[in-house]
């Protein structure tokens, strides 16, 4: 150590540290004890913030599966008023993931888009119940009503911000490939992808599921509507994806029907 001055030059392992303003170099082992007190003390706030950072996340994963509790309990709520749809709501979240992981894996991983499938008729808590149960075909005004119920369900979840990819599938999931759907009229690409996935897994489970005003339609038909519905009503590369699952017997459950193809 050397005094130039005011500056006072002190060794310090194997480089120097040059500390100006000092008139004594007692200082200087105060000012290092100051240093290390802070650094402790900075270590001491990054600990406990770290650990207030995971107490919040740990708040907002319960937070936000008691929202996904409400709000499943309130679609199958739905569901129950129906008796034709019973068991509606799992089988097509099922089919359309596995259709979806046959398309883009990636999406299909996505837990919003598994949750878009399950809540996809949410906006029927909208419909009386006059008209969603009704042993029949809908007047002209019926389904007026009926067809506000996509935008009801977005209007339920798109709150929910932890779920707001799984909106697409709620709103969009009437829309058709030829642009004649609802509740927008979106044409082809403009569908999102998940949506133009689930319509296919939708009509598919409807076309084989009993309604009270018709019986359930062979699934080998079913499979027949919906290729014919390439191009116009769905997309026809999601088309030829559910093609090629049922000519594999990949459609799961009910729906396993190798070989019943007549296209």
């Amino acid at each position: 150590m050397r005094r130039e001055g005011s500056t006072v030059t002190v060794p310090m392992l194997d480089d120097r540290v040059v500390v100006t303003g000092f008139g004594h170099e007692a200082e200087l082992p105060a000012l290092q004890a100051q240093l290390v007190v802070f650094a402790r003390e900075v270590g001491e706030l990054y600990a406990s913030e770290r650990a207030r950072s995971r107490e919040l996340e740990h708040a907002l994963d319960d937070l936000q599966e008691a929202s996904v509790a409400t709000i499943t309990s309130l679609a199958q709520v739905v569901e129950a008023k129906d008796s034709g749809t019973r068991g509606h709501l799992e089988r097509t979240q099922e089919f359309g993931l596995t259709l979806a992981r046959a398309i883009d894996p990636e999406l299909a991983a996505r837990p919003e888009v598994a949750y878009g499938f399950f809540l996809h008729d949410i906006g029927k808590v909208g419909v009386p119940e006059q008209v969603l149960c009704k042993p029949g075909p809908l007047d002209d005004e019926e389904w007026v009503i009926m067809r506000s119920h996509p935008t009801v369900g977005a209007q339920i979840v798109e709150p929910i911000r932890f779920l707001n990819d799984a909106v697409d599938v709620v709103v969009s999931h009437h829309e058709r490939w030829d642009g004649e759907g609802y509740p927008h009229g979106l044409r082809g690409s403009q569908i999102p992808l998940a949506a133009r996935i689930f319509s296919v897994a939708d009509s598919f489970d409807a076309m084989t599921s009993d309604r009270p005003y018709r019986p359930a339609m062979p699934v080998a038909e079913a499979i027949d509507e919906i290729w014919a519905g390439g191009g116009t009503q769905f997309d026809p590369v999601v088309v030829e994806a559910f093609l090629a699952l049922a000519a594999q017997g990949g459609l799961g459950g009910r729906f396993s029907v190798a070989g019943a193809l007549a296209v």
